[in-house]
């Protein structure tokens, strides 16, 4: 672009010059002259470079030609070029710098024709300068804006880059603890149910089929729930009918009879009127009393649990304990195993809490505190 302009420049100079004088004080253009004119001009290719190099360069060259007898109009465009090169590359104290230069030459040149009228050349020497100093500094301003922009949209393309891995890490994480609240709850009912059935297959056939039937129905739930995980992964916003609702409160007495069926009795209670609750706040309670019961089924089999569902005014209280031997529950660490921090982090996900320890007379307890206004918004579907 600036090898074309330079080029056309110099041409266009060329055949300006070629053209007679308007004034006979002024030579014909010559030799010399073109030879002047493409020092003028040429170094154009270059304004982007060292603007203020060429701008100072192309007015001595312009000077000398002046000073040659020639017509000063002719190389006029290109120190004007030059300046609005600088205004738009370098600050404003360099930009005034060079116009102040461009506006001497053209005084010069007007002191050099002896019918020219001086107002006349100081008005032109101080527009055509302003004018061009002004398009350059409006170009700088706009570059720079754009830059702004640019760095902007990179900025906002990386926050959004970071908002969506986030947003996969926790998605991610969400269903690590959903497959394993499914799986170990399920898995260690199906465990305790094959060992009694196989234990008593020979001396207590009833008792190994209702064992054989529990793990049928236990399997075919898991499924069920492992099945709709899948499809929240795989259906696409144009099927919302592939979504199935998630575990709530009411399947508690479920859970509750599915641990009865491994051996471990379990007792179930309701304080306060039941209420319809967030879905999220009831799947989080839903899973924790499943990993709380679950754990007592795997560490305390032998132990009687009790699970107390508390409805009050303004949160959600929900205590699972047991009677187990102490000896055992200690090997549960509160905070060590991914069931117990899987209970942390969905209690923290809807700004509840979880207390895990042994009691004092005996046993473990889980207690859960739910705010019953919990965010929508944070809901897994």
């Amino acid at each position: 672009m600036d090898v074309t302009t330079a080029l056309s420049f110099a041409v266009v100079s060329a055949l300006l010059g070629h053209e007679p004088p308007p004034v006979n004080s002024w030579a014909a253009l010559d030799g010399p002259g073109y030879l002047l004119t493409c020092l003028v001009n040429l170094p154009v290719v270059a304004r982007r470079h060292a603007p203020v190099a060429v701008c100072v360069f192309v007015c001595a060259g312009w000077v000398w030609f002046i000073a040659a007898g020639y017509w000063p109009v002719v190389n006029c465009l290109a120190p004007l070029l030059a300046l609005y090169t600088v205004a738009s590359l370098r600050p404003v104290r360099v930009a005034a710098g060079c116009a102040l230069l461009v506006s001497g030459v053209w005084v010069f040149a007007g002191l050099m024709a002896e019918e020219s009228s001086m107002a006349t050349v100081l008005a032109q020497s101080v527009v055509f300068t302003l004018v061009m100093c002004r398009f350059g500094v409006a170009a700088r301003v706009s570059v720079e804006r754009n830059d702004q922009l640019a760095a902007l949209t990179e900025q906002l393309r990386r926050e959004q880059e970071e908002r969506e891995q986030r947003a996969v890490a926790e998605e991610k994480g969400r269903i690590a603890r959903e497959l394993h609240d499914v799986v170990a709850h399920h898995m260690s009912v199906i465990s305790v149910q094959a060992g009694m059935a196989g234990y008593v297959f020979t001396t207590d056939p009833e008792t190994a089929r209702d064992a054989l039937r529990t793990i049928s129905d236990t399997t075919r739930e898991a499924l069920e729930e492992m099945r709709r995980m899948l499809l929240v992964l795989r259906a696409s916003p144009a099927e919302p009918e592939s979504y199935a609702p998630m575990p709530r409160l009411e399947r508690l007495g479920d859970v509750a009879d599915r641990v009865r069926g491994a051996g471990v009795p379990v007792e179930l209670r309701v304080v306060g009127e039941p209420r319809p609750l967030a879905p999220g706040v009831e799947l989080c309670a839903y899973r924790i009393v499943q990993e709380a019961l679950t754990n007592v089924l795997k560490h305390a089999p032998a132990a009687r649990a009790e699970v107390l569902v508390e409805y009050e005014p303004h949160q959600l209280t929900v205590r699972v304990m047991d009677d187990g031997d102490r000896t055992v529950q200690a090997t549960i660490a509160p905070s060590g195993g991914h069931g117990l921090i899987g209970m942390r982090e969905r209690a923290r996900l809807y700004g509840g809490t979880v207390v895990i320890g042994p009691r004092a007379e005996g046993g473990f307890s889980v207690r859960l505190t739910l705010p019953t206004s919990a965010p929508a918004g944070r809901e897994p579907v």
